[in-house]
């Protein structure tokens, strides 16, 4: 039986962005494991026969010493496990996942390349360090024989490509972790309604702070709006909200904090109007459920996010850190409801045509036969 083992640094990402790829694969004759921090135990692997190994895995430390034993690790238990092929979905297991496979002589790479992180955002002469540091790391970890790198977005290839990091030839562009449209419905919304919802981990590159701004202009504006923020912090995540922070802004009475949510698809349906003003992203899926519910989108001009929408069809880009632009973008809408709802419906059709999980879940089994006949 062919073998396949996923790397991640967080087990419940996995089982709500890739569980329907995992299932798949199973269906095709796979023998499925995943390699992640606390995933041994996980009843949702259990229940589908998917074997979990543990990880030491320090998700937002830079202790070299951590990165080295979890690199020592995941080459030991690779070693054991003599797959057919690993999967590496997020930065660090990509990094470390990717040289622990070359050491362990796995025949056969994916590595998904989901957005490239803080490191890449951030300014400065220490960033600019780490940036180098994880550059080198991309060279060693992707420079295996038989490899594809998957990218959500174009931006993202072209900058490794450019580095010398990858050749085109060994990468694809797949749109997004995909969306059940089953489960994310399109349902009419309330004509005269106010709500806007920004649906994120609470971490300042996803323009948390920008949309508050943005709240408070709409209410210097006296534009009636109920403004919502779903999500919690990530306080493994450098870049992460403080709860002090929270409960300052809470205080203002101008954004209702729902904390985090299991029933995005309810949310999303009595919202108006769906927010992500974020500075960089893969290809958020946040936007993708919001299409499938037929809400119309502000989002940034930022790779993975523009990529996300049909600028001005499906919803509206603003400007990266414009709190103004923002604001005018959220008003536009608000205001004008026969305009979000035909950009509701074109997010609908654009949801059905580019992001069904079906289609996603085909494009990764594809990718796996492809390389493991070649």
């Amino acid at each position: 039986m062919k073998k396949i083992v996923f790397i991640i640094n967080n087990v419940d990402f996995l089982i709500s962005h890739r569980l329907p790829i995992l299932l798949e694969a199973q269906k095709n004759g796979f023998q499925v494991h995943v390699i992640a921090p606390n995933s041994r135990n996980n009843e949702l692997l259990k229940k589908h026969k998917i074997m979990g190994h543990d990880l030491f895995l320090s998700r937002g430390g830079n202790n070299p010493f951590y990165d080295l034993f979890t690199l020592l690790q995941l080459t030991k238990i690779l070693k054991f496990l003599k797959p057919d092929l690993v999967h590496l979905v997020t930065i660090k297991p990509t990094l470390y996942g990717g040289i622990a496979a070359r050491i362990a002589k796995v025949p056969h790479v994916v590595a998904a390349v989901s957005g490239l992180g803080t490191v890449f955002l951030s300014r400065g002469i220490i960033s600019g360090l780490r940036r180098l540091l994880v550059t080198t790391l991309y060279h060693s970890a992707l420079k295996h024989k038989r490899i594809r790198v998957i990218f959500q977005n174009p931006d993202d290839r072209e900058l490794l490509v450019s580095a010398g990091i990858l050749k085109v030839s060994n990468s694809c562009l797949i749109r997004g972790s995909g969306v059940d449209l089953r489960e994310y419905p399109y349902l009419p919304e309330k004509v005269h309604g106010k709500t806007v919802v920004m649906a994120s981990r609470l971490l300042r590159d996803k323009g948390v702070y920008e949309f508050i701004e943005a709240a408070r202009l709409l209410k210097q504006r006296n534009v009636e709006a109920d403004i919502r923020i779903i999500g919690s912090p990530d306080t493994c995540n450098p870049t992460s909200i403080t709860e002090a922070e929270i409960s300052k802004w809470a205080s203002e009475n101008i954004v209702e904090f729902c904390g985090f949510r299991s029933d995005i698809a309810k949310q999303y349906s009595n919202a108006n109007v769906i927010c992500l003003p974020s500075y960089r992203e893969g290809l958020p899926k946040c936007l993708v459920e919001a299409a499938a519910c037929g809400r119309a989108v502000v989002t940034t001009d930022v790779p993975g996010c523009r990529d996300a929408i049909v600028a001005n069809v499906t919803g509206m880009l603003v400007a990266v850190r414009d709190p103004v632009s923002l604001a005018d973008a959220i008003e536009f809408l608000l205001k004008n409801p026969d305009e979000r709802i035909k950009m509701g419906k074109a997010g609908r059709l654009l949801a059905e045509n580019e992001y069904s999980i079906e289609h996603i879940v085909n494009q990764h089994l594809s990718i796996y036969n492809d390389l493991i006949h070649s």
